[in-house]
């Protein structure tokens, strides 16, 4: 298409006319509805939600593509993922869809809010092309100001992203890396692209390494314990081993 002439569309959607990128179960609505009434996390839980019925009958608008992805989740134990876009310079984290579903932005974090804006900072931070002094913008948003990095739904709600959808569902914490302003930079172009993101690639992988990490053992046969539930004080959200 050649640098920044098509328009954002092209390439959205699959054969079946189907944005992947909205096209995961939405979680979010259900949690928020349980905590405006109170019941998170006695009675309604506050991480591994389950899947909606709805979403699982045969007839739903789900892709095979993102059924495969599910089925891949939730087979591996992931804690740590990116996605990658193109179209923008920035960093985006979750969560992804405003909480307040009416409106089109709002400032939405996760209860890891913490982690995830230093997640971001940690990409966008060490990424050529955005970290440049003499980097412009891509079209119309000023994300330098915000060191580029941005609540998802902050910049624009998306229902039914995969980050959210990770966060809910798995023990992963996924980004969204918006890696060029051109969705379709030209051959010539991707030796300079990969330049500009191998070294922020490989620190955001390091950062695995980052928190309290163990084994949960029984006390009297020290076998593993799977699926035992760890929380931190503070933080509404728990995790499973």
């Amino acid at each position: 298409q050649g640098s920044e002439l098509s328009g954002w569309a092209m390439g959205r959607w699959t054969y079946e006319g189907i944005d992947l990128n909205h096209n995961f179960a939405d979680l979010n609505t259900a949690l928020w509805d349980a905590e405006d009434n109170d019941l998170v996390p006695h009675e309604f839980p506050n991480h591994y939600i389950p899947i909606p019925e709805y979403y699982t009958f045969a007839n739903a608008t789900v892709a095979p593509e993102t059924r495969a992805v599910i089925d891949w989740m939730q087979r591996y134990p992931f804690v740590l993922s990116a996605n990658l876009h193109g179209g923008e310079l920035v960093v985006t984290y979750p969560f992804d869809m405003t909480r307040t579903y009416w409106k089109a932005q709002e400032l939405t974090p996760t209860a890891d809010d913490g982690v995830f804006r230093w997640l971001a900072t940690v990409y966008a931070t060490s990424n050529l092309a955005m970290a440049s002094e003499e980097r412009r913008l891509c079209h119309y948003d000023d994300f330098t100001r915000f060191g580029n990095i941005i609540n998802g739904a902050n910049w624009h709600t998306v229902p039914g992203s995969m980050n959210d959808f990770s966060y809910l569902h798995t023990n992963c914490f996924e980004i969204t890396v918006e890696l060029s302003c051109d969705k379709f930079p030209h051959a010539s172009e991707l030796p300079a692209e990969w330049e500009n993101n191998r070294e922020s690639l490989l620190l955001y992988m390091e950062q695995v390494h980052r928190g309290i990490k163990g084994v949960v053992r029984d006390s009297d046969t020290e076998q593993g314990i799977a699926n035992a539930i760890i929380s931190v004080d503070g933080i509404n959200h728990d995790v499973r081993t």
